[in-house]
């Protein structure tokens, strides 16, 4: 069995992980060496049944809403399972693109860990706060990822969704840290190997477009009955043009490949998916070799 990197990902974010399989065949030096999976949180028909229903979030209730931006989350726990959990599987988020080869982490001594994964100590108030939007997987290590199980579990506030997310339920001896640069947070340097556009309000395929996700608050959110705001207002520009050109680079070889068409893009501009001016930015973006040449001469 090929090793495999999965997207998780929902219909709304669907253009940022069609970005994202390219990105990673493009800077691969062996692509055939893996394969790249998208799972759509729309594919798993469980997540029907728990819309409007209160789970538990950082010590309080939340509804769950499959619309919210972020509603495929738990699929990233999914890769075992779908693996037969047997063999080694990368999961990122949709807004991560490759500007390395993924084959230095498939082909990297884990160490015996299960998992490995960037810490972020301190990040919303956790010291152990470890990023999962990246991990390398051991799956044969990992029989007790059932999602299905784990999500009744939220619901039933046996399993705290934060804690799930940030690994905390796992055994700490069964994770590893991985570099910076393996989900490098908003930052894009010669030594990126994975550039993490995190900040879903700067997003720069979304800019301009009206938010669509709910904030989490993390110094109140045990007061709030929806353990969260729904934000108003609309995305912003990236503070970085290297990495809204970088996107648009990649999307345009996705467009002259054939992975995605234009009337598909515009019909993600329609749905508010995507920005409207998607297209013309596109179209004035230098080719991705002149954008990473920019990058490596600026450094």
């Amino acid at each position: 069995m090929k090793p495999a990197v999965f997207i998780h990902t929902n219909d709304k974010q669907m253009v940022g992980a069609i970005v994202g399989r390219h990105s990673l065949k493009r800077n691969s030096a062996r692509p055939d060496a893996f394969d790249v999976r998208i799972t759509r949180r729309e594919d798993f028909p469980f997540f029907d049944a728990f819309e409007g229903r209160k789970f538990l979030r950082a010590g309080g209730w939340r509804t769950w809403k499959n619309d919210d931006l972020q509603s495929f989350t738990p699929v990233r726990f999914m890769p075992p399972e779908l693996m037969a959990y047997q063999g080694r599987a990368v999961v990122i988020d949709p807004d991560v693109f490759a500007a390395g080869d993924i084959n230095g982490l498939f082909e990297r001594d884990m160490g015996g860990k299960a998992v490995m994964a960037r810490p972020r100590q301190g990040h919303n108030g956790r010291n152990d706060y470890i990023a999962s939007s990246v991990m390398l997987l051991d799956c044969a290590k990992l029989p007790h990822w059932n999602v299905r199980q784990q999500f009744d579990d939220l619901f039933a506030g046996k399993l705290d969704y934060e804690d799930w997310i940030v690994l905390a339920r796992e055994p700490r001896d069964s994770i590893g840290f991985l570099e910076n640069e393996w989900n490098d947070f908003d930052r894009l340097s010669p030594k990126t190997q994975l550039v993490h556009m995190t900040k879903r309000r700067t997003q720069p395929w979304k800019t301009g477009l009206p938010i669509d996700f709910t904030n989490r608050i993390p110094l109140i959110s045990k007061l709030l009955p929806e353990n969260g705001i729904r934000l108003w207002g609309r995305y912003k520009k990236h503070p970085d043009p290297r990495q809204e050109a970088f996107f648009f680079a990649l999307l345009k070889e996705c467009v002259e490949t054939g992975q995605i068409s234009r009337k598909e893009i515009e019909t993600e501009m329609r749905h508010n998916h995507v920005r409207h001016d998607a297209l013309t930015l596109m179209d004035r973006t230098a080719p991705l070799d002149a954008v990473m040449g920019e990058l490596r001469k600026a450094a």
